[in-house]
C-alpha cells in the first residue's frame, strides 16, 4: 500500500505511448474504489482499462485485440486467479507481448493472495517498489484497521479500502500491531472521497 504502484503503472504505459505504442490495461472488476474502467492514482493520474472478472481469459481478450499492442499492464493484480496468471505467460510466451504486473503479495494477515503466490512462482522478473513503515524502516507488511484505529486480525481476506483501512508497515511493527500515529481526520477525509466517486 502506497507505495505508488499504480502510478509506475500509468507511467510505464504513457512511455509506450509517447513512442506510438499501443498499450493494453487490465483492472480487476473488485477494485471498486474508483470510477469502473480506470485505473487511478493517489496522485491524480488516471487511464482507461479493461475491466476483468475472475472468470476472464485475459488472453484471449488480448488475442483479439484489433490494434497492435506492445505492452499489457495489469493492476491490483493480486487479484488474479491461477489460470489467469497462466494466461499471462501465455501472452508474453505466444505473443511475445511483455506483461507488467502491480500488485500487493500479501494480505493484513500477512499470507499471499491468489494471484501473487503464482505470480511470484512464474514471473520472469521480480520488482519490488518500497515504500516506508512509520518508523522509517521498509515496509513490506500491511495492517488492516477499523474506524478507531485499531488492528483487526481476522476477517474475509478481500475488503476493499485506501488509507482508511489500511497502513503499511514493517515487519517488526506489524508483529507488534503498532499502526503508528494515524491521521483520522486523513483517513476521514480519504474515505469519503473513496465513497463520493
Amino acid at each position: 500500500m502506497n507505495a505508488g504502484k499504480s502510478t509506475v503503472l500509468l507511467q510505464s504505459s504513457y512511455n509506450y505511448r509517447e513512442r506510438g505504442m499501443n498499450t493494453l490495461l487490465f483492472a480487476p472488476a473488485i477494485d471498486n474504489r474508483y470510477e469502473k474502467g480506470t485505473i487511478s492514482s493517489r496522485i491524480g493520474l488516471s487511464e482507461t482499462a479493461i475491466v476483468f472478472e475472475s472468470k476472464d481469459d485475459l488472453y484471449s481478450i488480448t488475442s483479439n485485440q484489433q490494434q497492435s499492442i506492445a505492452c499489457v499492464l495489469i493492476d491490483e493484480a493480486q487479484f488474479l486467479t491461477k489460470d489467469q496468471v497462466y494466461q499471462l505467460t501465455e501472452i508474453t510466451d505466444k505473443l511475445s507481448i511483455p506483461v507488467l504486473t502491480y500488485g500487493l503479495r500479501t494480505d493484513f494477515r500477512g499470507d499471499l493472495f491468489e494471484g501473487s503466490q503464482h505470480l511470484l512462482a512464474w514471473a520472469d522478473e521480480l520488482v519490488e517498489i518500497k515504500t516506508i513503515c512509520h518508523c522509517g524502516s521498509k515496509a513490506s507488511m500491511m495492517l488492516r484497521i477499523d474506524e478507531a484505529g485499531h488492528v483487526i486480525s481476522e476477517g474475509e481476506q478481500v475488503v476493499i479500502g485506501g488509507n482508511n483501512m489500511y497502513v503499511s508497515t514493517c515487519r517488526k511493527h506489524y508483529k507488534q500491531k503498532e499502526p503508528g500515529a494515524l491521521d483520522f481526520t486523513k483517513n476521514l477525509q480519504a474515505q469519503h472521497e473513496e465513497v463520493s466517486v
